[in-house]
């Protein structure tokens, strides 16, 4: 949109700008750095017309505008809210509104809508409409100052010092009007001396000095790059000013709390597919030692299999290894797997199934640091920094949702807004007040979120640009609408489970066509769900894991029941880590609803018990067009010879042990004995029409 090349400004014989080079994007936010004296002033008034350059050119749209007066430069879409609001004293709030749009000669309804407008972004200006200016506080004054350019309609908006003179609240209610206008599609180029405000709220940035460009680059590169921060912001700039480039230039507020900023990795350091390999090996060759001396489950399956520890001599072998069932866990509870002494032990989640009893897994404290740094690993793969704020929407407590997500990013250095599922009206309060930029979530929570976000008209008004979701499918299209619907949010799908330790064993990349696994941690197997046997590279099968460093409850060959593929070849984001496409199904029946594990056989379970029900039964699971929610409807025969007067009591009593034993909620049907489909196969109990196109 905007592009300076080689911009030169005088005032006399004095040179404020030497050959200045600068662009600007179409929607992007950014920000002029730099020390009082350093020339950012001087070039906003060279963008307006106030102060004719000496030399070089500006080209809006291509079109060279260089020295147009400013009137012509507010009508071609530019505004500046200045240093110091410059608001009109002895004019009202309206008054003052009115002149910005002056140069575009609006007519009167225009501008009245105009400022329904501005009065809608800033409420505190609509109460105080006719009250004099200059009797508005510092922080009233910079709202009605940028309120009256943005009378202007601008396409490019510039703003000038905007938390010049202004208390430490005010300024942060300020931003987050600066980063509200960014969501809704504003181009911004922002002047201001506090650089870890500006570089917070910009896309890239330029520092300045004594009038000139000394560095340039993606902000949060600029903010968090330890030896960039050195460099041109100073690690004690605090102390000693000079230790930096814009220290020496005078700049010294500059105070960024978490210093060690983009310093961790949580990225493995293999180098080629053939280290990944060495090191799976070893961990394949302990874990079978582990499992055999830790665990009687575990001998006693491995001495059948006639695989002891020793004679596991390369990863061909993981082949001769059995393989361990949900069953397993189910039988072995309370304690399922254990392959360590209780007093090591110190934390149990279980999965949400509900068949009964649950899968419950034991960790111990190393257990619990190995999930804590892949998760963290996660949020880096997905562009999360210290600088963001989560807000986590998942289940919290005996499930591993929620204690995942913010263990990873307690890690990674962000802030935490563990807000936990559900409580929509919660959800949607905290991300404008906390103006989270990260929300994690099932699938359909976020599609909830979504609609409920377009339906009060607030997508400009959230600071949300990822979304890190999990636990469900999801298809191309739901996908879309979500991220639409956000504001044009990036979504990143996880894997993982509660066997293998929980969320985030894997994500999304930013090429969005994969999930990269964690390779260092667990070794994955697709097998032909039927015959067991491993099926060719590329084709779809059950996902089977291998845990390679758990000491709690080790995986051997764990057949998780999901439905992938592992992806052949590097992937073009440059991570070495291996990948599979997203989860597409489960090899059993299980259905995933609201969240919930349910199995038909657990339906069939509560139905039978239920006098005045028949056998036979169908599970209809839909997605509302509207909101996204996810419905259940039963299909239910009565039994044979009872009367459809019946009806009303056993809905009554179905509901209830529904609620009561799955925590769901379903809407029931009976229709007359005999009059659902028989088969000699297994009949279809469930039908599934909430993803309707491709899913990968």
């Amino acid at each position: 949109m905007l592009r300076i090349a080689n911009l030169t400004a005088h005032y006399g014989a004095a040179q404020a700008l030497f050959g200045l080079d600068l662009e600007v994007g179409k929607g992007e936010t950014v920000a002029l750095v730099g020390a009082n004296g350093a020339g950012k002033s001087t070039l906003l008034k060279c963008l307006m017309g106030l102060v004719k350059p000496s030399g070089g050119e500006i080209r809006l749209d291509g079109e060279l505008v260089s020295g147009r007066p400013p009137a012509w430069m507010v009508r071609r879409g530019l505004a500046l809210s200045p240093e110091g609001r410059e608001v009109f004293a002895h004019l009202s709030v309206e008054e003052n509104l009115e002149l910005g749009g002056l140069a575009l000669k609006l007519p009167k309804k225009e501008l009245a809508a105009g400022k329904q407008e501005v009065f809608a972004r800033f409420p505190k200006l609509q109460e105080r409409r006719a009250q004099l200016a200059g009797t508005l506080s510092g922080g009233e004054q910079q709202m009605l100052a940028m309120g009256r350019a943005l009378m202007a309609r601008p396409r490019l908006l510039l703003l000038d010092e905007p938390s010049l003179g202004l208390a430490p609240l005010i300024t942060d209610e300020i931003f987050a009007i600066i980063h509200q206008l960014a969501r809704a599609g504003t181009t911004i180029l922002l002047v201001e001396q506090n650089a870890a405000r500006a570089l917070s709220a910009s896309d890239k940035a330029y520092l300045l000095a004594n009038g000139r460009i000394v560095e340039h680059g993606a902000s949060a590169d600029l903010l968090g790059d330890p030896a960039l921060r050195a460099a041109f912001l100073g690690a004690a700039s605090h102390d000693n000013p000079a230790a930096s480039r814009l220290g020496a230039a005078g700049l010294t507020n500059i105070r960024l709390e978490k210093p060690d900023m983009r310093q961790q990795n949580f990225m493995p350091a293999f180098a080629s597919e053939e280290a990944l390999q060495r090191h799976q090996l070893a961990g394949l060759q302990w874990t079978v030692r582990h499992a055999w001396e830790g665990s009687s489950f575990y001998r006693e399956r491995l001495e059948a299999a006639g695989a002891p520890p020793e004679s596991i001599r390369s990863l061909e072998d993981l082949r001769r290894l059995p393989f361990t069932t949900a069953d397993d866990l189910r039988e072995g509870y309370p304690f399922p797997l254990r392959a360590v002494p209780f007093e090591q032990i110190v934390r149990v989640h279980a999965s949400s199934g509900t068949t009964g009893k649950r899968k419950v897994l034991c960790y111990t404290q190393k257990d619990l640091d190995d999930w804590t740094h892949f998760f963290a690993r996660c949020y880096q793969m997905a562009g999360v920094t210290p600088l963001d704020r989560v807000q986590i929407a998942v289940g919290y407590g005996v499930w591993t949702a929620g204690m995942g997500f913010q263990l990873g990013c307690e890690k990674i250095g962000a802030l935490a807004v563990p807000v936990g599922p559900g409580n929509i009206d919660m959800q949607i309060q905290f991300l404008l007040d906390f103006q989270s930029t990260v929300f994690c979530s099932t699938a359909s929570m976020a599609l909830l979120m979504a609609e409920e976000i377009h339906r009060r008209g607030i997508a400009d008004k959230i600071a949300v640009n990822k979304i890190i979701y999990g636990s469900e499918r999801s298809s191309r299209s739901m996908r879309q609408k979500v991220s639409e619907l956000f504001g044009g949010a990036e979504l990143f799908d996880i894997t993982g489970l509660t066997e293998l330790y929980g969320p985030g064993t894997g994500i999304e990349c930013p090429e969005h066509d994969c999930i990269h696994y964690w390779g260092d941690y667990y070794i994955l197997e697709i097998v032909d769900p039927q015959t067991l046997q491993p099926v060719p590279e590329g084709e779809w099968g059950e996902m089977v894991v291998t845990t390679l460093c758990k000491e709690g409850a080790p995986l051997i060959r764990y057949r998780t029941r999901d439905i992938t593929r592992i992806i052949p070849g590097t992937c073009s984001c440059g991570s070495p880590l291996p990948r599979h496409s997203r989860i597409k199904g489960r090899s059993d029946d299980t259905i995933k609803f609201r969240g919930v594990n349910i199995y038909p056989s657990s339906i069939d379970t509560i139905l039978s018990a239920v006098p005045g029900l028949g056998s036979e039964y169908q599970i209809h699971l839909t997605r509302e067009e509207g909101s996204g929610r996810d419905n259940m409807r039963l299909v239910i025969e009565r039994a044979q010879g009872v009367a459809a007067s019946r009806s009303p009591e056993l809905i009554h009593e179905t509901l209830h042990q529904i609620k009561k034993q799955l925590l769901v909620t379903a809407a029931i049907e009976l229709v007359d004995y005999g009059s659902l489909p028989r088969s000699e196969r297994k009949s279809q109990r469930v039908f599934d029409s909430r993803i309707q196109d491709e899913i990968v």
